[in-house]
């Protein structure tokens, strides 16, 4: 099979392409832009364009398929030409179904904890050497790429994007999917300049219950009025629904232990009521796949985190550094709540940088109010040249810190004056966390801690 991608560059576009070329295939493909880790790691597989830019000249009759990254334009000279020549063209979503029509496919869905669940999943399958193929949207431990596709493999597990397929598209990608096994984790507003209402943005769910497979599974978070509301307004005879509540536990000695209902104690290497939430949908996914809860609970104890998820940076006696991926109000109510109960005894320091289209967005700030208020010391980011890049009205910082409606918030919008902030601070007794789908600006999280722990 000969397959080129336009837009090989993306994150989730040069995992795809180094699958295929991983399958056999011979890939070939063109970006105007591609930077590390996409850059090294197409090098690494000699899969590199010798040239940035587009070129129709790659585009041939030699071609079986042409894969369109969200990144490429409807005018894009490569993608005319293919239509010219009638190649067939796929969205990234669409060709990872046409790799697996033919397997069990579990997909999760859900406005977080998406990844989590997808890698507590890929975790227990690989501990108890279940050949799968996979689709996931974070770098994970003892997983070199983050997408396989096999031709041996059964079973595909894929992390459900609610977001558009592709510039010529405008589906959710989880609405191509149409899963055996369906996991959604949790329904909270986003993505605002796609869904402009959260009723429209219910219905992207709804939808996608409808597009499960006969004789097929749903499996859904019971703690979220949300989802039940709208896993209820589905009618499907045909479909087996299981609701999942948050694991019992107990934390003792900086541990998080999950309490079977035998009395039993499996110890975690994570922590959060989130993560408690995530593993019951884990369990029931793989549940579903014929796992017992005992050969689940004795692979998961060995689960270190999805990467940016929770994960730490670096710790002593005294302090502890971890980032997130949170950004969205759900997501930094439950990450601040995880980490006061994780570390009650300590002062939290919680930063968060809007990042996000919807995030940089007046009208959606008034979501933010009150979701930061259990940090002793919340902060704000935001980078005004990102405001303007998304072509979106000026941030006022006032403003900002109105519509969190928390008078101990502190808004930046400079990440040198933030760093600096964080570094002059006394950390004894204290932990950072820091939150973003970016990166601060370019703010190195390992070289911060490590200013941190020797001050």
């Amino acid at each position: 099979m000969n397959v080129h991608f336009i837009a090989i560059g993306g994150s989730a576009m040069h995992n795809l392409a180094i699958a295929l070329h991983l399958k056999g295939y011979h890939v070939t493909g063109s970006d105007d832009e591609i930077f590390d880790p996409a850059k090294s790691r197409l090098q690494k597989y000699g899969l590199l364009p010798e040239g940035i830019g587009w070129n129709p000249d790659k585009i041939t009759k030699e071609l079986d398929a042409v894969i369109l990254g969200m990144h490429a334009r409807e005018d894009n000279p490569e993608l005319l030409r293919a239509k010219e020549l009638g190649i067939k063209i796929f969205s990234y979503p669409e060709y990872l179904y046409e790799q697996s029509k033919d397997k069990t496919r579990v997909v999760i869905g859900g406005s977080h904890g998406k990844t989590t669940i997808t890698a507590m999943i890929l975790h227990v399958l690989q501990q108890l050497g279940f050949d799968t193929d996979y689709m996931v949207g974070a770098q994970l431990e003892g997983f070199e790429v983050m997408v396989r596709l096999s031709h041996e493999a059964k079973v595909m597990v894929i992390e459900g994007d609610e977001y558009l397929t592709s510039p010529i598209d405008r589906r959710p990608k989880f609405h191509l999917y149409q899963p055996n096994i369906a996991v959604i984790s949790g329904i909270a507003w986003d993505h605002i300049n796609v869904f402009p209402t959260f009723d429209i943005y219910k219905e992207q769910f709804a939808q996608f219950i409808r597009l499960i497979r006969p004789d097929g599974t749903l499996i859904y978070c019971a703690d979220d009025k949300d989802v039940c509301s709208v896993a209820d307004s589905v009618e499907r005879n045909d479909i087996t629904k299981t609701g999942y509540h948050t694991a019992n536990y107990e934390i003792k000695d900086g541990t998080t232990y999950i309490i079977s209902d035998n009395g039993s104690r499996t110890p975690l290497m994570i922590f959060g009521r989130h993560n408690l939430q995530n593993i019951m949908a884990a369990k029931n996914a793989c549940n579903a796949l014929g796992i017992s809860d005992n050969d689940f609970l004795s692979a998961i104890s060995t689960f270190k985190g999805a990467s940016k998820r929770l994960e730490l940076v670096k710790k002593d006696t005294q302090t502890a550094v971890y980032k997130d991926f949170a950004h969205a109000p759900s997501k930094l109510r439950a990450t601040i709540a995880a980490m006061k109960e994780q570390y009650p005894e300590r002062k939290l320091v919680a930063c968060m940088e809007l990042h996000t289209f919807s995030s940089l967005t007046p009208e959606f700030l008034a979501q933010y109010a009150g979701c930061m208020d259990l940090a002793d010391v919340p902060i704000v980011y935001f980078n005004p040249h990102a405001v303007a890049h998304k072509k979106l009205p000026p941030l006022d910082p006032e403003k900002v810190r109105a519509a969190f409606q928390n008078d101990k918030i502190h808004v930046f919008n400079d990440s040198a004056l933030l760093r600096q902030d964080l570094t002059k601070r006394s950390w004894t007794g204290s932990n950072l966390l820091m939150m973003s789908s970016g990166n601060f600006d370019g703010i190195d999280f390992r070289q911060l801690a490590d200013e941190i722990l020797q001050s």
